[in-house]
């Protein structure tokens, strides 16, 4: 697949990384389980403000990688609430990776859609607060 750049978004990422070597499969690149979970904690991010509290991952609506991550790449999770329910929280993440620091390029290597939804303390749903 050939690199096409593309700008970070112009807002603060939920989360950012240097994947390690230990990160990687055989091939040299970053485990998708990896990317996954990063993934999993940037959606949680708005998903917890949102709530103001605990949540818990209840489905990966959609997950697409569109470009391999590499050890070195500075990856951003960029994350924001696209849809509330009664007790869910509907989350899109979009991943870049910075490339190569001595001519930087910026590529989007993921993209995915998840639902949280709202726990009490004992672990059993709630409803969200209002507002918002």
């Amino acid at each position: 697949m050939p690199e096409i750049p593309t700008q970070l978004p112009n807002k603060q990422p939920a989360l950012r990384v240097m994947p390690m070597p230990a990160d990687v499969n055989a091939n040299g690149d970053v485990f998708g389980g990896w990317i996954m979970a990063q993934v999993d904690v940037a959606g949680a991010i708005p998903a917890m403000r949102r709530a103001r509290g605990r949540v818990a991952t209840v489905s990966v609506n959609s997950f697409l990688f569109k470009q391999p991550v590499s050890v070195g790449d500075i990856v951003s999770f960029f994350a924001e609430v696209i849809e509330t329910g009664r007790t869910s929280i509907r989350v899109n993440v979009e991943v870049y990776a910075e490339r190569n620091p001595t001519q930087p390029v910026t590529v989007k290597v993921t993209e995915a859609t998840l639902t949280y939804v709202a726990i009490n303390q004992q672990g059993g749903k709630r409803e969200l607060p209002s507002g918002e």
